[in-house]
């Protein structure tokens, strides 16, 4: 099966990362694998963007992290403080009004 990988925007991997973690306590490289697993391959989040997203989100107090072993190694953990949930139910409110009108527009006839 052929597929197209999407780029993301800064603020679409940002709210995207924060519904990932919402789901639970998650390390970084699995939040990358469970955005491309669920996008069924269309998403592929790169590690010089994911990094960059998970701590300007944590210096922001949307997410909380923690140091965890895992097989063997240390892993930073994160989970999705109030701020980040309010931030999150925000986002996606704003994402399905904005999606809404791309696809109208889309679907107006040539």
């Amino acid at each position: 099966m052929d597929t197209k990988r999407s780029d993301l925007l800064q603020g679409t991997l940002d709210m995207l990362v924060l519904k990932i973690v919402a789901l639970g306590p998650i390390h970084g490289y699995a939040i990358a694998q469970r955005i491309t697993q669920i996008s069924r391959e269309v998403l592929q989040v790169q590690q010089g963007s994911l990094y960059p997203a998970l701590h300007r989100l944590e210096k922001r107090g949307l997410l909380s992290a923690e140091w965890r072993e895992v097989g063997g190694r240390e892993a930073k953990f994160y989970s999705l403080t109030r701020a980040g949930r309010k931030q999150l139910d925000a986002e996606q409110v704003n994402w399905e009004r904005l999606a809404g009108a791309v696809a109208m527009i889309m679907r107006t006839a040539e």
